[in-house]
């Protein structure tokens, strides 16, 4: 054999090894990114869940039965009694 065949056969070689970790490092860095990838598809599935569970209670606060309940107990409001009313009537101009 010719030296400048051997020396081709030996940056051929030096090639597909330098290839051949570059194949390794890329499936390694895929899997490790794919793991990422599906710890960060559960976070976003915890964030819906906990998002829509947000939803109902604020639909929950905001009925008239949970304001009028809060009104009694924070601010000791009550509904006044019959003789506690007093009715104005106005006279509408037109």
């Amino acid at each position: 054999m010719k030296r400048s065949q051997l020396w081709m056969l030996l940056v051929l070689a030096v090639v597909v090894l330098g290839s051949a970790i570059a194949v390794v490092h890329a499936k390694y860095r895929s899997r490790v990114l794919f793991g990422e990838l599906k710890a960060l598809d559960a976070q976003v599935d915890e964030a819906a869940i906990e998002w829509e569970r947000l939803l109902i209670e604020h639909g929950a606060w905001g009925t008239p039965a949970h304001i009028e309940a809060s009104a009694r107990k924070k601010l000791k409001m009550r509904m006044p009694r019959a003789d506690e009313v007093i009715v104005i009537k106005g006279h509408h101009g037109s």
